[in-house]
């Protein structure tokens, strides 16, 4: 769900209101909106830092080995090999909860983890398993964190019109009529954030779980300093 997030912030195309995965962000926004949230909060939550919640990490390394993809999926049990609809493998972990997407080239990347810590646990086993099967894994692969997307709640009800105003038009991106949501590009973290009415909020791009603290404590402060919170 947070990857169509992740590929909607990432891709500022002057054709990005005719992307596809704006149906997914739909999904995404009514997500974010659950039966806790129907009645909305008027007073602010003290501390927004708090609410925050690591919704995926997808990181990437290498193994130091090329693959033969189709004998990894008849011995990896439960992997999930269609060279015609995608070029990998898919192998999930159980616990920690992720996904690899292996590549004949010895890249593997990790999505679906919650925690720094589960992305390389979950990489450990399957480093593990790939050694099981006669693969000269290299020594402890260098594990390198791509994105972190992270949700949270300001408590508060959002004025869009306004916010899009106050930060200025040059800085965001904001079409109501077809997406609900305003995204505001932040340069110092480097990351986006996704601010819908309610209050809810998502952040992207971030490299490190301190990224997101940091993007939730500016626009707590700009919101603050506009007099929009």
């Amino acid at each position: 769900m947070f990857g169509a997030i992740e590929y909607y912030c990432n891709n500022p195309s002057p054709h990005y209101r005719k992307a596809k995965p704006l149906a997914a962000l739909l999904k995404v926004y009514k997500g974010l909106n659950t039966l806790n949230s129907v009645v909305i909060i008027m007073a602010r939550i003290d501390d927004p830092k708090k609410t925050i919640k690591i919704e995926n990490v997808v990181a990437s390394t290498a193994i130091g080995a090329t693959l033969d993809l189709p004998k990894i999926t008849l011995q990896l049990d439960g992997a999930d090999y269609n060279k015609e609809r995608f070029p990998g493998v898919v192998y999930r972990t159980k616990e920690p909860k992720t996904a690899a997407l292996i590549f004949g080239s010895g890249k593997i990347v990790c999505t679906g983890a919650k925690s720094i810590d589960d992305v390389h646990n979950g990489l450990k086993k399957v480093f593990s398993e790939l050694k099981s099967m006669g693969v000269d894994v290299m020594d402890n692969p260098e594990i390198i964190v791509q994105n972190i997307v992270a949700s949270a709640d300001l408590g508060a009800v959002l004025n869009l019109n306004a916010i899009a105003i106050g930060l200025g038009l040059e800085n965001i991106e904001y079409e109501p009529e077809q997406f609900p949501g305003l995204v505001y590009r932040i340069a110092e973290p480097k990351v986006v954030m996704l601010l819908f009415g309610s209050g809810k909020l998502v952040v992207t791009g971030g490299k490190k779980p301190a990224d997101a603290d940091a993007a939730v404590d500016k626009i707590v402060e700009e919101l603050d300093g506009l007099g929009l919170l």
